[in-house]
């Protein structure tokens, strides 16, 4: 299975969607197409729905940290939202929940971030 990805904007949001297993083979696109809606000038905070994300490898956590620090060097904050037990694992192993939030679901990060549905 590889990666399907969408990026949509909620005001200064960037709603990030994956799906399918984010390995070294589609990190380097989604790196790339992930970093011009930063550049956009319109985005300042980023959540990622992980709901259908079912496998990640080392490479896909260079991705999150990577934007993560993209994120913060404007000034915004960066939240992961439905993410499954075994990506989740990842995260938490790999420390990158020491530094990036967590909620249940979209609407819950999107509302940690002031975005009003």
């Amino acid at each position: 299975m590889s990666l399907t990805y969408d990026f949509e904007q909620k005001q200064d949001v960037l709603l990030v969607r994956l799906t399918g297993e984010l390995d070294h083979h589609e990190a380097e696109q989604l790196k790339n197409d992930w970093q011009s809606y930063l550049q956009n000038g319109m985005t300042k905070h980023v959540v990622v729905n992980l709901e259908n994300l079912h496998f990640m490898d080392s490479s896909g956590l260079g991705v999150f940290l990577g934007r993560y620090k993209e994120v913060k060097e404007i000034g915004g904050e960066m939240v992961i939202c439905s993410i499954n037990y075994d990506v989740q694992r990842l995260f938490e192993l790999s420390g990158l929940f020491k530094i990036i939030d967590a909620a249940d679901n979209e609407a819950a990060a999107l509302a940690r971030l002031g975005v009003t549905l």
